[in-house]
């Protein structure tokens, strides 16, 4: 069974960092695209990063984060981390990783037929 478990969520002060892991598990199938989805109350879901799992292509997803967020992958542990610096309150939210098999609309949604639980992050003093 296909799993997808993320973890280093947390209480952040403004101007810190932080980095979210997802653990992907349960599958035998090469290649897949891993993103970063994020959620704040009253906020719909928002593409924040994806990379594929071939190494060939990684993105940020919103303007929100460039020049801020970095995703990563060690294909040995099935781990795709997101590395996040300078944040921001607004930056606060659930984020979820998710597994899709399939290439395009890698920032939506929509394209992802697996998820994690999720994790909080607070930004705040």
């Amino acid at each position: 069974q296909l799993q997808l478990v993320e973890s280093g969520g947390g209480l952040v002060q403004p101007g810190g960092s932080l980095r979210l892991a997802c653990a992907a598990s349960g599958f035998t199938f090469d290649y897949y695209v891993i993103g970063w989805f994020r959620q704040a109350p009253g906020k719909g879901r928002e593409g924040v990063s994806y990379i594929s799992s071939d190494g060939g292509t990684d993105a940020n997803c919103a303007d929100s984060v460039k020049g801020r967020f970095t995703i990563s992958k060690d294909n040995a542990r099935r781990t795709v981390y997101l590395q996040m610096h300078e944040l921001k309150p607004e930056d606060s939210a659930v984020y979820y990783c998710a597994l899709s098999q399939s290439w395009g609309s890698t920032c939506y949604d929509y394209t992802y037929a697996y998820w994690g639980q999720g994790t909080q992050v607070t930004v705040s003093t």
